[in-house]
């Protein structure tokens, strides 16, 4: 199977692409991949497989590798000199973009606007991923039980009525960048200047004592919902960026938690209450909070890293399964019929 693999974009959260990237490489070697890499400056370059390392991206050697743009249906190398033809790359594209570009629905728009198939969340599934207010709303609207917030905007902090410990975490943003735990109010503020230096609207949480944590991707194909197994992360109090950076090159599957069927009934369903109708065309993973016996959502990864790959036995086949199963948006065509009309009636 042929695929693109696009990655990078500008934000963030871009390193974490690549490592995404490079991690898929390997994990996806039975596939004919191409690699498309977006810059800061959202200028795309193609990328020689034996020039999938990250030392490539760090040193700027992808600068010297062909520039493509986009037309409708393809990415386009353009053609060199006046007897060069120019290539096309038409394959099924995963966006693989974490944070701003890839997952609040740039990207997904460009490639829409092009008519180019791709395995991804789309347009509005970003609008209720990417910013944590609006994935509460989600879970509001689906009768999905999440953990209690308020919402501090930037120069225009009010009361909290939360108690401490709290979580302090942009709304904007992924893999714990800017994120703090405050155990007392001596270290608010300076948990919100954090903050506030990633995002102009900020999250904020109570830390929950107790919790248990548990992830589940999946997609939907063939008429069901695909779930992978369900990871208990074993981890510390709190993954800072440096410790999810490592997470994002995971190829290795890990082991099924070891709950109840019952508990995982009720996480699949939560998991199915939020992907229906939304994310269709996606691979994504909900990390969810068990506490006092509720499950409740924490957040949506409508581009986990390396795609959870090491949540699914055969992930190959995963991503040959959904690139079968993408959404398809009819395009409307112009016709000219309300103008041919006038044009008729004025005698023209």
């Amino acid at each position: 199977m042929k695929l693109t693999i696009l990655f990078g974009g500008a934000s963030f959260e871009h390193e974490i692409s690549i490592v995404s990237a490079i991690t898929l490489k390997e994990k996806l070697s039975a596939f004919d991949l191409t690699f498309i890499f977006c810059d800061s400056d959202h200028t795309f370059y193609l990328i020689e497989q034996n020039k999938m390392k990250a030392i490539t991206f760090s040193k700027g050697e992808h600068k010297k590798m062909p520039c493509l743009v986009l037309q409708n249906g393809a990415f386009v190398e353009p053609k060199k000199g006046m007897f060069g033809s120019s290539k096309e790359y038409k394959d099924i594209v995963l966006n693989l973009i974490h944070g701003a570009d890839g997952e609040d629905g740039t990207i997904a728009a460009l490639l829409d606007f092009y008519s180019i198939k791709y395995i991804g969340p789309r347009v509005d599934a970003c609008t209720f991923s990417y910013d944590k207010r609006y994935t509460k709303y989600l879970c509001e609207a689906v009768g999905v039980k999440y953990v209690p917030y308020e919402i501090a905007h930037k120069d225009e902090l009010s009361n909290l009525s939360l108690s401490y410990p709290i979580i302090v975490k942009p709304s904007r943003l992924g893999s714990s960048i800017g994120v703090s735990i405050v155990k007392d109010e001596s270290e608010l503020d300076y948990a919100l200047d954090v903050a506030f230096e990633f995002d102009s609207v900020v999250l904020i949480e109570p830390f929950l004592e107790g919790v248990k944590e548990y992830n589940l991707a999946g997609y939907y194909a063939k008429g069901t919902m695909n779930y992978s197994l369900i990871e208990e992360p074993h981890k510390e109090e709190f993954l800072d960026f440096d410790k999810k950076y490592m997470d994002f090159s995971r190829s290795e599957q890990v082991l099924k938690a070891d709950i109840s069927e019952k508990l995982e009934k009720r996480l699949k369903s939560n998991f199915d209450k939020v992907y229906r109708g939304l994310f269709e065309g996606a691979l994504i993973r909900c990390d969810f909070f068990v506490h006092n016996d509720e499950v409740l959502l924490n957040e949506i990864n409508p581009i986990p890293g390396s795609m959870a790959n090491y949540l699914f036995e055969d992930f190959s086949a995963v991503i040959e399964d959904l690139s079968n199963a993408l959404p398809h948006t009819k395009r409307i065509k112009a016709s000219y019929e309300y103008i041919h009309s006038i044009s008729q009636a004025k005698g023209k």
